[in-house]
């Protein structure tokens, strides 16, 4: 049995800002750098034979930083990257509103069918997971890539709410080459010591 662990990147200063990121490649800020650090504490007690990672700076640090204490390279994969968001790439809510007026999602702004996303993403973790049988992977991605993908992998499954940044989900590859999820959207990692005792 193949375990896929998807993790999203650490938190950006655009992630802040609430502006749209896609393909642009926006490092990680202060916060990411710390979130990555704790992820390291929980993915270093653990076992972890591969780690794979989008090309864009903010996840490939966070994979390196996350993982370190492995002693395992990261490698790339172009398809890991985000969703491609054309016009809309560096924009707030607000911003898009003003400049193309309440209905813009019903234009044609160069985004990424999110469809297509999610055909690229769930072929490069089954690449992967041929690669690594019955061993289990890392990939540290982007959530709007990891969120569409997981759709199309596990479509009996629910999938609430935006995916935290450096949140775990673990997914496994059944006999049949079906996918099931064991754990989604997990940030325990950030929680203080104190939350995790009086929890």
């Amino acid at each position: 049995m193949t375990v896929i662990g998807l993790i999203r990147h650490g938190v950006t200063d655009w992630n802040v800002q609430l502006r749209a990121q896609g393909h642009t490649d926006i490092p990680l800020n202060e916060a990411g750098r710390q979130q990555a650090g704790l992820l390291a504490g929980r993915i270093g007690a653990e076992a972890w034979d591969a780690v794979y990672s989008s090309d864009l700076g903010r996840a490939f640090e966070t994979a390196r930083t996350a993982t370190a204490a492995l002693g395992l390279e990261v490698l790339v994969d172009e398809r890991l990257r985000e969703v491609f968001l054309g016009e809309i790439e560096g924009t707030t809510e607000e911003e898009r509103v003003n400049r193309w007026g309440a209905d813009w999602r019903q234009r044609e702004l160069g985004e990424e069918p999110r469809d297509e996303a999610a055909d690229r993403g769930l072929q490069a973790i089954r690449d992967i997971a041929d690669k690594h049988p019955n061993q289990r992977v890392l990939i540290v991605s982007h959530g709007g890539l990891i969120g569409c993908t997981l759709k199309k992998m596990v479509p009996e499954a629910e999938f609430a709410g935006f995916l935290g940044n450096t949140s775990v989900t673990l997914v496994r590859r059944n006999e049949n080459g079906g996918w099931a999820c064991d754990l989604y959207n997990c940030t325990t990692h950030l929680e203080s010591k104190q939350e995790r005792e009086e929890a």
